[in-house]
């Protein structure tokens, strides 16, 4: 049975992300990445990750703030059980999603063993369908 705290957490997390994560879920969501299923603060088990994808490929990614440099046995723990469960675990920092994220966006793809293409943005998406309309 799942724990009914955690998915409250992973609710409220959900609301309250961070301009990180807020920026990678943006290319993550609604199957924009490459058709691939992403969710966000999905609770496995007694942790709750950022994203996790169950396919094509089993796959965790978190963004990691200042505080994880304090909590590296619970990280280290975390991903243990995790690729206990078959998922692989990718790690990024704040500052690597905020500053690198066609870096970051690229691990994720080459983890997921995606053919290369291009990731629009929601401005990107609005612009293609009004393209499409007016033809």
């Amino acid at each position: 049975m799942r724990d009914q705290v955690l998915l409250e957490r992973a609710k409220s997390m959900r609301r309250e992300q961070t301009g990180p994560e807020q920026r990678l879920w943006l290319n993550l969501r609604a199957k924009r990445f490459a058709g691939a299923k992403f969710r966000r603060q999905v609770v496995i088990g007694k942790f709750i990750v950022d994203f996790a994808c169950r396919t094509p490929k089993m796959l965790v990614v978190k963004v990691d703030g200042e505080t994880h440099v304090l909590q590296e046995a619970y990280d280290a723990g975390r991903t243990i059980y995790l690729r206990e469960q078959g998922y692989e675990v990718l790690r990024f920092t704040n500052a690597e999603v905020t500053h690198n994220l066609d870096g970051v966006l690229l691990v994720i793809q080459q983890a997921l063993q995606l053919p290369l293409s291009p990731t629009l943005s929601p401005e990107g998406e609005r612009e293609k369908g009004a393209q499409c309309r007016s033809t």
